[in-house]
């Protein structure tokens, strides 16, 4: 490792002597690397060091500005949004709180920066089921208000929670969702609340209970094959 120092300029090199005539310098992945002639003296290297300063010292910068833009903005996998396929950004940003908003294909998340000593992953999925959480609280709020007002028929209570493997169940007049239902459209959601208002009557998926579901949706079938064997 070699140092060439010009007032608040440092730059740090390695030097790879070659059976080569010809001198070569590079900025791979941030680190300033010269292929030299194995016969060249430090001093003659050091001098080409110092002729390219300003070439050397902006494509470093150019690194450094592009690895920033990679951590302020993240693309990430497709996810879906009301049966709809979206593309998600993240921009990091001086701001106090999260925010999210919807453009054509595409959720744009802001947060802030301190949100940036954690692993993407753990971003991934904080931001993930936040998302859904809040679309939750509005679309479920619709669907079971559409449900009631249709059946003439209310739960003793309803909430949003996580379960693995099961979008939705009914147990002692509670009705509980999962919050990532919000993936699919509405009329799978009005369905699925559809089923569960069904459960209030009805226990068990008797006769009775597909009657039921099949008086107000009639395709049900159609709708329980889009959900491809997922529990609720």
């Amino acid at each position: 490792m070699n140092l060439f120092s010009n007032k608040n300029n440092v730059i740090t090199y390695t030097v790879n002597k070659e059976l080569t005539s010809n001198l070569y310098i590079s900025v791979q992945n941030g680190e300033v690397v010269i292929n030299a002639p194995w016969y060249m003296a430090s001093s003659q290297i050091q001098r080409v060091v110092e002729e390219k300063k300003q070439w050397i010292l902006n494509k470093v910068k150019e690194y450094e500005i592009s690895c920033e833009e990679k951590r302020n903005n993240i693309k990430m996998e497709t996810v879906r949004v009301l049966g709809r396929s979206y593309t998600v950004e993240v921009q990091y940003k001086m701001v106090k709180a999260p925010s999210l908003s919807f453009k054509t294909n595409i959720i744009q998340v802001v947060l802030p920066n301190q949100f940036k000593k954690l692993e993407i992953e753990e971003v991934k999925t904080m931001l993930m089921n936040k998302m859904y959480e809040k679309l939750a609280e509005k679309e479920i709020e619709r669907a079971m208000e559409k449900t009631r007002l249709l059946l003439e028929l209310a739960p003793e209570n309803y909430q949003l929670k996580r379960m693995e493997g099961r979008l939705a169940n009914c147990k002692e007049g509670t009705i509980t969702i999962n919050p990532n239902i919000v993936m699919y459209e509405r009329d799978i959601i009005d369905y699925i609340v559809l089923h569960e208002f069904c459960h209030l009557k009805y226990k068990n998926h008797t006769k009775s209970f597909y009657k039921m579901l099949e008086t107000y949706i009639p395709n049900y079938e159609e709708k329980a094959k889009e959900l491809n064997g997922i529990a609720y």
